[in-house]
């Protein structure tokens, strides 16, 4: 009789930016170009990894999937952000809160395996150079990529119903910009702590023994290039690393002190600046490092701007 009369959440409010109504246009303005420069920049990579014939390498193949995976990670979030800024309504329904967070972390964990498979190649090719044909072959890219994709939909099919099972049944409001674990985990009316312990797991899994995975190969990787005897191939080796590193450091550093750390330590401001640190800007930030920092994309890209002008 007493559970008859609890009232139970159909929908969530994102609180997102509503303690900045004077910020309305400019947050509006910003999050907007930002989105339109990570689809543009990112784009191009796609683009020109696979169009150019200079970049049909490994490499390259795996960096126009991160690329589009980069795209959807952020369409995930941001359209739906840009939509509460604009109406000043935060309102989601349940089911689409669920979709949100499980896309997400798919997305997410996908790109973090990705950059493991990336890792691997540069490990192959610095360390292993003789081989590097007949092990990074098309096909072990292919499989490589798919592994990245598919291996997080299981474990977060799994995690998105454990936390959507729990009973929402107080206020509805989550002060956060999109549907994530911690706000979720607040907003229950019930004890929480079995779902905060699954949530820290997969956290585990997923971030930090790729991370873990990434650092041993680049450990062996430096301790390679510091045993070349040339400068120049030294200076080269390290530049076609240098920008991975940069993105992985960036990535994984963010999402690690988000998921990471303990109950404790945690507020929702600063839940919200890590988000919009690795759900919005880090994307954005991508394409500019790996352009900048590497001469073959420098110079595809050049080529795709000049090609309408010369025709």
């Amino acid at each position: 009789m007493e559970r008859s009369n609890i009232t139970f959440v159909v929908e969530f409010i994102l609180l997102g930016f509503s303690d900045l109504p004077n910020l309305r246009s400019f947050l509006f303005g910003i999050i907007l170009l930002i989105y339109i420069s990570i689809v543009i920049g990112n784009g191009l990579l796609i683009v020109i990894t696979n169009t150019n014939p200079a970049l049909q390498t490994p490499m390259y193949y795996f960096l126009g999937n991160f690329s589009f995976l980069e795209i959807c990670y952020t369409s995930v979030t941001l359209p739906r952000l840009l939509r509460d800024i604009w109406t000043q309504k935060g309102n989601i329904p349940f089911s689409f809160c669920a979709l949100q967070i499980f896309t997400f972390y798919s997305i997410g964990i996908a790109e973090c395996l990705l950059l493991v498979a990336m890792a691997y190649d540069r490990y192959v090719a610095i360390c292993k150079p003789l081989y590097y044909p007949l092990i990074m072959n098309h096909k072990k890219c292919v499989q490589l990529v798919i592994i990245s994709w598919i291996t997080p939909i299981p474990a977060q099919i799994g995690l998105t119903y454990q936390i959507f099972s729990l009973n929402f049944c107080g206020p509805n409001k989550l002060n956060h910009i999109f549907c994530d674990a911690s706000p979720l985990l607040e907003a229950a009316c019930e004890d929480t702590y079995q779902k905060e312990v699954l949530v820290h797991l997969s956290a585990l899994c997923f971030i930090m023994i790729p991370f873990l995975l990434i650092s041993i190969s680049y450990v062996k990787i430096i301790t390679t290039i510091l045993k070349l005897p040339s400068t120049s191939g030294k200076s080269k080796a390290f530049s076609t690393c240098s920008s991975h590193l940069i993105v992985i450091f960036v990535f994984f550093g963010t999402t690690s002190i988000v998921y990471l750390r303990p109950k404790s330590s945690q507020s929702a401001k600063s839940d919200k600046l890590f988000a919009i640190f690795y759900a919005i800007v880090t994307p954005v930030l991508n394409p500019i490092i790996y352009s900048l920092r590497n001469k073959d994309v420098i110079i595809a890209l050049r080529k795709l701007l000049l090609k309408p002008c010369h025709s």
